[in-house]
């Protein structure tokens, strides 16, 4: 299998608190998208934490291909 696997090809829409820090899915695997549950563990990948620096919905990629990790830039509107 190819990493990062892809999936969704359109973002999540997620409610983060300010000051808590959430760990994103760099691998695509996750059961629980757009966050990790580990499931990267033996692929060379590792999650990406960022703490929220407000209470505020946000765009979380699910394309997995986005430049502005781990946040949707439209990317997946390219492939």
């Amino acid at each position: 299998m190819t990493l990062p696997h892809c999936p969704q090809k359109s973002p999540y829409a997620v409610e983060v608190e300010e000051g808590k820090t959430y760990f994103w899915c760099t691998c695509g695997l996750s059961e629980k998208q757009p966050f990790c549950d580990g499931k990267h563990k033996g692929t060379g990948m590792k999650s990406l934490p960022f703490t929220a620096d407000k209470t505020q919905t946000i765009w979380l990629c699910g394309c997995k291909a986005t430049g502005k990790q781990p946040f949707c830039d439209g990317t997946h509107n390219k492939k």
